[in-house]
């Protein structure tokens, strides 16, 4: 049985050899038994070496000096394993050394490859007639690092009469349709039919 230890956490994160870092690296935890895993997530599009140095009560840890860990772009790695003693409630602190400078000496360990968020929130609504150029579309965010929504119009009969609302046009329009409407940052584009024109419309938005 898996459990989620809730515990007091301080974050630091030394700025100057990260300066290209967009998020920073976050950090899980996962009680197993006896063992309380902790996790750096990185959301980042980049590689970065992660030294974490734990405080605290309740466990106990490897003795010496802490070792980098790579945490490969967008990707979950296990950075350090407690030892929970017994009948004890683990407790602790860390802080965090991040560095861009990859060194041939961190530990590389197995990575969970995970999805991030692009920097605006974005859904796909595909339309009735819309097959190939939604299916490219789809295709290529599903193979892209980036999370997404898909909402087929049809399957949400409030969502189809919204967005007629929305469009000039009406309800004719959106079923003549043939091409994805794309929600980003607040605004809704009809002319956007492939990854490359998406990912370049959401780097132009403020």
């Amino acid at each position: 049985m898996r459990t989620y230890c809730t515990s007091f956490l301080l974050f630091i994160l030394f700025v100057s050899p990260i300066l290209a870092q967009e998020r920073p690296i976050e950090i899980e935890d996962k009680q197993e038994r006896n063992r309380l895993y902790l996790y750096a997530v990185n959301k980042n599009l980049q590689d970065f070496d992660v030294i974490i140095n734990v405080t605290g009560s309740g466990f106990r840890q490897r003795a010496g000096k802490p070792r980098a860990v790579r945490v490969p772009a967008r990707s979950r790695v296990e950075v350090s394993s407690l030892i929970i003693e017994r009948g004890q409630e683990p407790k602790y602190k860390y802080t965090l050394e991040v560095s861009q400078e990859l060194s041939p000496r961190a530990l590389v360990r197995e990575a969970e490859l995970i999805k991030i968020q692009p920097k605006w929130p974005l859904t796909i609504y595909k339309t009735t007639l819309c097959a190939e150029q939604c299916d490219s579309l789809i295709t290529a965010l599903e193979e892209s690092p980036y999370l997404y929504t898909l909402t087929v119009i049809e399957d949400y009969p409030k969502v189809k009469d919204q967005l007629s609302r929305l469009i000039v046009g009406g309800q004719e329009r959106l079923a003549e349709m043939d091409t994805p409407i794309v929600m980003m940052g607040g605004k809704m584009y009809l002319t956007l039919s492939t990854y490359d024109e998406v990912m370049s419309t959401m780097d132009e938005l403020e």
